[in-house]
């Protein structure tokens, strides 16, 4: 996004920024309220970036022995500067969803989901590196496809993959949340929280974003089970400790809303929380956008 026009809330729109590729005048209000979470103002227009459809695209799936191997093939693959213009994990468990929702016949392993642009001999290229990296951390087969269909196919079960998680007990819940940590931490926060989800007998296939660190849980839960609720609620407390103490942060992208607020102090210091009180008092003075979001007493 290169510039937003926002309204605030006694009416008056406030222009963040130009359709220059990049700029230096003043604070940067375009970020600003894109990560307010809808409590500083409303965004009426914004102007984007289009970029060109790159010459070859391939999706590429690879099956792993261990969700940490695939953890590990993710950091070596960024460490050594492949470039990934996506990839994503999916977990034993979220792939056995995925296969019985989408009709897929993948092992039901971890499993890595890339995808790979560039010109025909770049991509060969970097499926061909990242296929080395694999093998050294445990994966499979690498097989990779530059046809649109069958990287839709592909692409469309990891898009599908809430409601393959909801399909796995009709009429239960999913809690979905997030954490984010550095990608050198990964393997540990998420081989942790597969160790926590045997410990407390819950049930929550992970995907993630994980060439940037980021992961979902997807927390299957009986509203009626008060015990099931009360090990879900102290799973997503020691998930997000867990995250906070390697460095990470409470919510990649979920957001705060209002039941992250309680992590907002340990992870930025209260310092920062008087410096967003501030913004929105500011901002919006009368409270109007989402109150009682993200900061508590704002």
């Amino acid at each position: 996004v290169l510039a937003l026009k926002v309204v605030r809330g006694d009416g008056e729109i406030i222009k963040t920024g130009t359709r220059a590729k990049k700029s230096a005048a003043g604070y940067d209000l375009t970020h600003l309220f894109i990560g307010a979470e809808g409590t500083l103002g409303i965004i009426a227009e914004l102007t984007m970036r289009l970029r060109g459809i790159p010459e070859t695209i391939a999706a590429a799936a690879c099956s792993f022995e261990t969700v940490g191997g695939a953890c590990q093939a993710t950091i070596l693959a960024i460490q050594t500067g492949i470039p990934l213009a996506r990839i994503e994990l999916l977990n034993a468990a979220q792939v056995m969803a995925c296969n019985s929702y989408s009709k897929l016949t993948l092992p039901e392993t971890p499993l890595l989901l890339l995808e790979f642009h560039g010109s025909e001999i770049e991509v060969a290229e970097q499926s061909k590196n990242f296929g080395e990296i694999a093998r050294e951390c445990g994966g499979g087969d690498f097989t990779w496809t530059t046809r649109p269909e069958d990287r839709t196919k592909l692409w469309q079960a990891r898009h599908d993959a809430y409601w393959s998680v909801k399909a796995l007990r009709p009429g239960a819940g999913v809690v979905a949340t997030d954490v984010c940590v550095p990608i050198s931490r990964l393997a540990d926060c998420v081989t942790a929280t597969e160790d926590d989800l045997k410990r407390f007998d819950l049930l929550s296939p992970i995907v993630g974003h994980v060439g940037d660190g980021n992961f979902h849980c997807s927390l299957v839960c009986d509203p009626e089970d008060a015990g099931e609720m009360a090990r879900g609620e102290e799973f997503m407390h020691r998930l997000v400790e867990r995250a906070q103490a390697m460095g990470g942060t409470c919510t990649g992208e979920h957001g705060i809303g209002q039941g992250k607020q309680k992590y907002l102090k340990n992870e930025l210091g209260p310092e920062a929380l008087d410096a967003m009180r501030a913004l929105k008092q500011a901002l919006d003075p009368l409270n109007i956008f989402n109150p009682g979001k993200i900061v508590p007493g704002a």
